[in-house]
């Protein structure tokens, strides 16, 4: 029996944002063992806790969709922290580092209102705790990992993007290759209200695609997200993406959009999910959210 936690992320509010499973203590599982219960879980992504295998890190972690494992992504790096640091983890420095396929990912507490989260009365922990407080809120940002591919996108790859949302290419004010690993492409639209109205033919899109699109200035948001993937994934619309806003700030921030901001995504599939990015004077991007546990218990595999 393994230690088991299922984490809400990017979400104070109950059962609104992209919930993750974290498998604590999997080193004696094998590859076929991760996969399978991936599988079976049918989360967007599930997560498995190892021992590190760089001196630094605090703990080594193994990302798996249904259709296979990624190198890296964003919800389950804050939820597995998450998990991580209550199950009584102690980071080895001011920030905790986690080891992954793309390298080591470090993270840091954000502050937030020491307020109950809304639905629930467990406090927010104190900005400088070392763990969250067992069934509460914690407030976590990563440090975005370098883009593996960006630069512009070709008139051809455009057009095959676009035509499974219900778009044309002209509609499309910006396109970018945004990979950090799971292979996004990004769309800019000119509204969010043009991002909430796709109905994508999800059978038909061929590549990770992200779109985002502006707020009217003054709102809580700034952007709406929407994160749809090609079939191999065994996902179809991400609800709450961490890598995709991730990628997008390092493309808009600072520039299209302020240094910091409030992304909502999830919208579309009656989520709240918000992803907060901070750019600062030095051009790292964090990329932080909320999370909260809402299953711990044991499992067997």
């Amino acid at each position: 029996m393994l230690p088991f936690r299922q984490v809400d992320v990017f979400s104070r509010e109950r059962l609104l944002g992209n919930p993750v499973a974290v498998v604590h203590e999997a080193d004696g599982l094998s590859d076929e063992e991760l996969a399978a219960f991936a599988r079976w879980t049918n989360l967007s992504e599930t997560t498995f806790l190892l021992t590190p295998t760089v001196p630094t890190a605090d703990y080594r972690l193994r990302i798996f969709t249904p259709g296979g494992e990624l190198p890296f992504a964003g919800h389950p790096t804050i939820g597995s922290a998450h998990a991580w640091l209550e199950a009584g983890g102690v980071p080895r420095g001011e920030h905790v580092v986690q080891e992954c396929a793309a390298g080591l990912v470090p993270l840091r507490r954000l502050s937030s209102d020491p307020a109950a989260a809304p639905g629930g009365t467990e406090p927010v922990p104190a900005p400088g705790a070392t763990t969250p407080v067992p069934g509460g809120v914690s407030r976590l940002a990563f440090a975005a990992p370098p883009l593996l591919r960006d630069g512009p996108v070709d008139d051809d790859l455009l057009a095959r993007l676009t035509a499974p949302l219900g778009i044309k290419p002209a509609d499309v004010v910006d396109a970018k290759w945004c990979d950090n690993g799971p292979g996004w492409v990004g769309l800019r639209l000119a509204s969010a209200r043009q991002v909430l109205a796709l109905a994508p033919d999800f059978a038909a899109i061929e590549q990770d695609t992200g779109v985002v699109g502006p707020y009217p200035e003054g709102g809580e948001c700034a952007v709406e997200v929407r994160a749809f993937c090609a079939p191999h994934l065994g996902i179809t619309e991400d609800p709450v993406t961490g890598s995709l806003n991730a990628s997008l700030a390092q493309w808009l921030a600072g520039d299209v959009l302020p240094s910091t901001y409030i992304a909502s995504q999830g919208t579309a599939l009656g989520r709240r999910g918000r992803v907060h990015i901070e750019k600062t004077t030095g051009g790292t991007v964090w990329v932080g959210g909320d999370a909260h546990t809402t299953i711990a218990g044991t499992i067997r595999i």
